[in-house]
């Protein structure tokens, strides 16, 4: 459950201006509450509380956003194809921004390492980053989209083509294929997705 410290007023118009609905809070202690993307913001005095399954959305709508983020993704998947979940984590200077893990179906793991990285970018362009340094244990996937090696498979070309589109939506940006041991809370967020019935 993250919790956002902030100037609570601020933050209201951000939503706002989103178009976000903000309601009243429900209680004397609350400020105001707003839904959006599966999840709910309640606000107190110098703080804002996000709850609900996907909390990126609102909280990346609340955040101040720019700067650089490191970004590191993992796809999992029990057998080959086979029941598949991504994993993620946005890192800052000042720590973890937000992670997750999701499932997202059957898939190959080659196909679920792309839906991996393809939701790791839209959370880190979400929360506002202009510079992205991505970095996945798929050295498959990872050089396909720099163009290092061919996408033979169609899915797999087509999976490229929606990572470079959103690759080029911030001002610069790296990806760079680094050994598991780096990548390790990405596998374990998509591995804990996996294994929650």
């Amino acid at each position: 459950m993250p919790v956002i410290e902030c100037d609570v007023a601020e933050a209201r118009e951000r939503l706002a201006e989103a178009g976000v609905d903000v309601q009243e809070g429900n209680t004397e202690h609350e400020c105001w509450r707003a839904t959006h993307g599966g999840a709910t913001a309640v606000a107190y005095d110098d703080k804002v509380v996000v709850q609900g399954e996907s909390p990126e959305a609102i909280e990346a709508l609340l955040q101040d956003g720019g700067g650089r983020a490191h970004v590191y993704f993992d796809g999992a998947c029990r057998g080959n194809p086979g029941p598949a979940a991504v994993g993620w984590v946005v890192v800052t200077d000042d720590g973890i921004v937000t992670e997750g893990g999701e499932r997202i179906g059957r898939a190959t793991n080659n196909q679920a390492e792309y839906e991996a990285l393809t939701k790791a970018l839209e959370v880190a362009r979400d929360f506002g980053f202009d510079t992205v340094e991505v970095r996945g244990d798929s050295e498959l996937i990872v050089k396909q989209v720099r163009g290092e090696y061919d996408a033979n498979d169609p899915q797999l070309r087509e999976h490229r083509v929606t990572v470079r589109e959103l690759l080029a939506r911030f001002d610069d940006w790296t990806l760079t294929h680094v050994p598991r041991e780096i990548n390790e809370r990405a596998d374990e967020l998509a591995n804990d997705a996996l294994d929650d019935d």
